[in-house]
This record gives C-alpha cells, sequence and structure tokens, in this order.
C-alpha cells in the first residue's frame, strides 16, 4: 500500500501494537517497535512515520548550524517537529494510521503493511 494514504486497521491488531507504536515517535526507540512486533502492520506503520520524523530532526538539526537562515529554519523546523511528534502520538493512541502532515508521504523506509 502506498505511504500516502490512510491505511485500514484492525483495531485488535492496533490494540496489541499501541504502545510500541507510541514509542515509535521517540527517536530511537523506533527499534523497538521495529524489532519487537515486526508482524504487526499497525505498529510497522507507525515505525516508518516515526523514522521520518527522526530523519526530519536530524535534517532541521544539521541545518541549524548555518548562520542566520540556518537558525531560522532551525526554530521553525523545531516546532514543526514537535507538532509532528504530538500529532504521530495522538494518532498511535487513537488507532489510526495517517501519514504524518508534509513528509509522511515523503516515501516508504519500512515496507510491510
Amino acid at each position: 500500500m502506498e505511504n500516502n494514504e490512510t491505511i485500514v486497521v484492525d483495531q485488535q491488531e492496533a490494540q496489541q501494537g499501541k504502545a510500541f507504536a507510541i514509542l515509535s515517535y521517540f527517536g530511537i526507540l523506533f527499534l523497538i517497535g521495529l524489532l519487537a512486533a515486526k508482524e504487526n502492520k499497525f505498529v510497522q506503520y507507525h515505525v516508518n512515520q516515526g523514522i521520518l520524523l527522526l530523519l526530519f530532526n536530524i535534517v532541521c538539526s544539521i541545518v541549524s548550524v548555518i548562520p542566520f537562515i540556518g537558525w531560522i529554519v532551525g526554530i521553525v523546523g523545531s516546532i514543526f517537529g514537535f507538532v509532528l511528534f504530538i500529532l504521530g502520538i495522538v494518532n498511535s493512541a487513537k488507532g489510526e494510521a495517517k501519514p504524518l502532515p508534509l513528509i509522511g508521504k515523503l516515501f516508504t523506509i519500512v515496507k510491510s503493511y
């Protein structure tokens, strides 16, 4: 399934993997869900979204080293990254598989859903 669509979620699968899906948005902790819930499509979807958010934050951190323009990009990127972090946690806690705005549709890293 394409990453730019909301996937249909088995609610039992979502209930079983909710904790791992939430952890996926806490930086490197996505590895827990990636390794512990390999067969859970709901968790793997949120692992993918968490990896994209982590990459977005890393890019913003690197760009923020550049004087003036980079500082602005870093500040705006940090605020936007925090908003995406909250949205990802809310979506996973509600048992939904919606892509994060702007970055969630870029590409698929974990291909199991």
